[in-house]
C-alpha cells in the first residue's frame, strides 16, 4: 500500500477502516484532563471490553442465587463454551485447544510432557533474549531432569550487527545439532524485537530430526492469524491478558495437536482431565480424556474466563483475517511515518511484513529519557531495557489518525 506524510491521509484510512465501528466496543483510557490518552500497549494489557460487565455480573448472579448448583450443568463445562472460538482463533481443531491455569504454569505442563530427555537427547532450542519467565521455566525443567543448561541449552543469537534471527539460521543450528534436540520452543513474536517466526518451517526442521516443537504465542495469539493444526506443531500455549483483551491476569490457553491425544508419556494430571462420564465417580485411577482436555488439573476459573469469553465474542465476529489485514496497515503506516520524519530513530523489527505483528520496537536518542518525555504527553507504550519503546497499536480500538499523533509527538520530544 502506498502510503501518505499527512493528517489528512490518517483521517482518510480511518474514514475507510471496515474496523472502526469496534473501537466504541471498548472503555478508552482519558488522562487528567479528560481527553483521549494514545493507548499503544496491546501488547502488555488489551482494553476491557464494554460487554465484560455484563457477562461477569451474570456469573455473579448465578452463585448468589443458586451457591454449588452454579457448578452443575453450567460452570462444570463453562470451559467448553471458548473451545471452539479459541480453535479458530489459532487454526486449530476445538479437539486440540482448552484454556486453563497461567500462561508459565501451562509452560511447566507442557514441558513435562514433551521435554523427554536422555543421554543422548536432552538439548533445548531457544531464541536469546526469549522472555524471561519462559527462561525460568525451562532452565528449571532441564535442571529438574539433571541436566546442565549450560551445555542443554541452545539460545539463538542474531548475526553480528543484525538485531532479529533469519529463519535459515533457525534451521541450520536445528541440523547441526540434530539428534541432540529433544524440544524447540520459541515464542511465536519475540516480546522484545516483535519478530514473528515462521512457524511451520522451524516445526518441519524440528520433526525432521525427531524433536518436539513447540511455541509460547503470548505475543501473537490474537495478532497473527496461525493454522497451529496444519503446521503441526506439537504444543503451543499463550496467555489472554494481551492483544486477546481479557483482562489482567486472565487464564492461559494451550494447544497439543490431536496426534497427541491418545498420550501414554509424562504428565501431571488432575482431576479436571479425568473422563467427563466418571469424573465425579471419584475413582482412584486416573483416565485422561482423549483431547487437550486431559491436560487439565483444576477446575476452570470460571470468573477468570468470563471475560474472555466476552472478548472472544468480538474477535470471532471482527476476524482474524480483518484484524491481521488492519494490523499491517497500523504497522506499515507507522514504519513509513517514522522513515520519513524520524531518520534517527532506528526500527529493530523486521520490515517484511510476514515477519512481524502488530508491534514495532523504536531505539530513539535519548533511551528511556525519551519514552518518559512521550509518556508525559500522553501516550501509552512501554520501555525494554536496555534501548527499546515498544509501540504496539491494536487494530480493534486504535485508529490510523493516533499513529499520526504519535509520530509527531515523538518527533517534537526529539527536537527539545
Amino acid at each position: 500500500m502506498n502510503f501518505e506524510n499527512s493528517r489528512s491521509f490518517a483521517r482518510m484510512m480511518d474514514k475507510n477502516d471496515s474496523l472502526k465501528s469496534y473501537r466504541e466496543k471498548f472503555y478508552y483510557p482519558k488522562n487528567g484532563n479528560n481527553k483521549n490518552v494514545i493507548y499503544f500497549c496491546g501488547n502488555s494489557l488489551g482494553l476491557q471490553p464494554k460487554s465484560v460487565r455484563k457477562y461477569v455480573e451474570k456469573e455473579l448472579y448465578v452463585w448468589e442465587r443458586d451457591g454449588v448448583i452454579g457448578q452443575h450443568g453450567r460452570w462444570e463445562h463453562f470451559h467448553e463454551r471458548l473451545m471452539d472460538n479459541t480453535a479458530r482463533l489459532v487454526g486449530a481443531k476445538p479437539s486440540e485447544v482448552v484454556v486453563m491455569n497461567a500462561l508459565t504454569v501451562n509452560i511447566h505442563l507442557l514441558l513435562v510432557s514433551f521435554y523427554q530427555p536422555n543421554q543422548k537427547r536432552n538439548k533445548v532450542i531457544i531464541e536469546k533474549g526469549t522472555f524471561p519467565s519462559d527462561q525460568y521455566a525451562i532452565q528449571s525443567q532441564i535442571k529438574f531432569h539433571g541436566f546442565d543448561p549450560t551445555t542443554s541449552l541452545i539460545e539463538l543469537s542474531p548475526r553480528k550487527s543484525e538485531k532479529t534471527l533469519r529463519t535459515q539460521d533457525v534451521l541450520d543450528t536445528v541440523s547441526e545439532f540434530n539428534e541432540e534436540i529433544s524440544t524447540i520452543i520459541l515464542g511465536g513474536v519475540n516480546y522484545y524485537t516483535g519478530q514473528a517466526f515462521d512457524m511451520k518451517s522451524i516445526t518441519d526442521s524440528g520433526h525432521q530430526v525427531g524433536a518436539y516443537v513447540g511455541f509460547d504465542l503470548a505475543h501473537a495469539a490474537g495478532n497473527l492469524k496461525m493454522s497451529l493444526h496444519d503446521w503441526n506443531v506439537d504444543f503451543a500455549a499463550w496467555c489472554s491478558y494481551k492483544y486477546l483483551c481479557a483482562g489482567a491476569g486472565a487464564p492461559s490457553g494451550i494447544f497439543i495437536h490431536k496426534t497427541h491425544h491418545d498420550w501414554s508419556g509424562p504428565r501431571f494430571a488432575g482431576w479436571w482431565g479425568h473422563n467427563k462420564n466418571t469424573r465425579f465417580e471419584m475413582e482412584s485411577d486416573f483416565d485422561p480424556i482423549q483431547t487437550a482436555e486431559g491436560w487439565q488439573i483444576s477446575n476452570a476459573p470460571i470468573m477468570g474466563m468470563v471475560p474472555l469469553l466476552a472478548a472472544m465474542e468480538i474477535f470471532d465476529e471482527a476476524g482474524m483475517d480483518a484484524i491481521r489485514l488492519k494490523s499491517e496497515k497500523l504497522t506499515g503506516l507507522l514504519e513509513f511515518l517514522i522513515t520519513a520524519n524520524l531518520p534517527e530513530v532506528s526500527i529493530i523489527t523486521p520490515e517484511n511484513p510476514l515477519e512481524r505483528g502488530c508491534q514495532l520496537s523504536l531505539v530513539a536518542p535519548g533511551g528511556e529519557k525519551t519514552f518518559e518525555n512521550i509518556s508525559k504527553e500522553g501516550v501509552i507504550c512501554d520501555w525494554r531495557k536496555p534501548d527499546v519503546i515498544r509501540i504496539a497499536p491494536h487494530p480493534l480500538f486504535n485508529r490510523y489518525i493516533e499513529v499520526y499523533d504519535f509520530v509527531k509527538l515523538l518527533q517534537k520530544s526529539l527536537s527539545e
